[in-house]
């Protein structure tokens, strides 16, 4: 219980971190062209670049304490969330934004009341998939420097050639995924009722 809960508990951390900073990021991207100008081939070249590739200088500068662990996760989703919801943004009809024009809706008044609702559904799905790939990154973390958590239990088992114990760890992974899976798809029902 102890591992499930330092586990958890990075996750969301490096999770929350990246989706404050990067959902921001994102929208001005798909908004405004100059942003986009100077902010898109940066996010580009660097999300290409795995995020365990930046485990070592991570150990170096951090340690193998959590905030190394929330660091390579913060590192996996950033880049991720920021080019997803950018094109989310890109994606809203134009129809829509038309129609508000014609309406006599003023620009702030378009983006915030027809762009950002008409693209808030992909957001939250967009931060659905990236949380199961912040579970990703932080096993990749555990495995390779930590001293708790899930994937170090995982590593401890295999060390004493524990079986059930790796298969237990694998299967507590994937059950915590299900269960952040189903709560994102919830909150989606709830905030966005007509997309059922």
């Amino acid at each position: 219980m102890e591992d499930i809960y330092i586990s958890v508990k990075q996750v969301v951390l490096g999770f929350i971190y990246a989706s404050i900073i990067a959902v921001p990021i994102g929208l001005y991207i798909g908004l405004y062209k100059p942003v986009e100008g100077m902010l898109q081939a940066i996010n580009d070249f660097f999300r290409y670049m795995p995020a365990s590739a930046f485990i070592p200088l991570v150990l170096l500068w951090i340690g193998i304490g959590d905030s190394a662990k929330v660091s390579i996760i913060f590192i996996g989703v950033f880049f991720q969330i920021i080019v997803l919801v950018a094109d989310a943004i890109r994606n809203v009809p134009q129809e829509y934004l038309d129609a508000m024009f014609t309406m006599g809706a003023r620009q702030s008044e378009v983006v915030s009341m027809g762009v950002i609702r008409a693209a808030a559904p992909d957001i939250v799905n967009i931060l659905r998939v990236n949380m199961g790939w912040a579970w990703t990154y932080l096993v990749v973390a555990e495995l390779v420097a930590a001293n708790r958590g899930l994937g170090f239990a995982i590593m401890q088992a295999q060390k004493f050639m524990d079986t059930p114990r790796i298969f237990s760890g694998i299967f507590v992974i994937g059950v915590l995924g299900v269960v952040f899976d189903l709560m994102f798809r919830l909150i989606s029902k709830l905030l966005f009722p007509w997309k059922r």
